[in-house]
């Protein structure tokens, strides 16, 4: 997420992102499966992808019998995402949660962003957040990096030179601090670790 040259990034890598779509599928649906006692999304209905890339997590939450929609602002990443025959029941729509999403308040009952927040400047994240929270009926889900991170990730965000490190050291302070347009953007956040250095950020959105 992010400007033009962020979409242009991802256009361009949107063939090598292709190559590990179903090792994402595989992954995606381990970790569901993990966090399924203290969330099972299979209590609700229709869910949202936020940067859902070549569409593996919302595959396997189509799967899991949601009705999910994806959104992505690069349009080569959902071409990918299409053209698999499993997600023919998916939609997915080009857009930007840092723009105003073309959903209505609290469309959906679930919205999740998967290592999407971490690239993010913290003002961006604080626009994506409330945007979430205002589609979102009942939760919002961060999925992404917690503090124990690896030596090639380090490497890796340092030469891209985003806000990681900054994001992974106060992911869950940020989210319950968060506010927008001088709202809150969530009355509460818990915290799951669903991998050694992954966490799931579950946000209970304002009303």
């Amino acid at each position: 997420m992010g400007g033009k040259n962020t979409e242009f990034l991802f256009n361009s890598i949107a063939p090598i992102y292709g190559l590990f779509y179903e090792r994402q599928k595989k992954r995606f649906f381990e970790v569901i499966e993990g966090v399924n006692k203290e969330l099972d999304l299979q209590e609700y209905k229709t869910v949202l992808d936020v940067g859902c890339g070549t569409g593996a997590l919302c595959s396997v939450l189509n799967e899991k019998g949601l009705k999910v929609t994806g959104i992505d602002p690069a349009e080569k990443m959902m071409k990918i995402a299409r053209e698999k025959p499993e997600n023919k029941e998916i939609s997915f729509i080009r857009a930007n949660v840092l723009e105003q999403l073309p959903f209505e308040d609290k469309f959906f009952d679930v919205a999740i962003a998967s290592y999407v927040a971490h690239g993010m400047n913290k003002e961006d994240r604080k626009q994506m957040y409330a945007e979430m929270g205002r589609v979102a009926k009942s939760k919002v889900i961060i999925y992404d990096y917690n503090e124990k991170r690896s030596l090639l990730t380090t490497i890796i965000e340092w030469l891209e030179r985003g806000d990681y490190f900054n994001f992974i050291g106060n992911a869950e302070s940020e989210m319950k601090n968060c506010v927008f347009e001088l709202r809150e953007c969530f009355s509460e956040v818990k915290v799951i670790n669903v991998d050694v250095r992954a966490a799931w950020y579950i946000c209970i959105p304002n009303k």
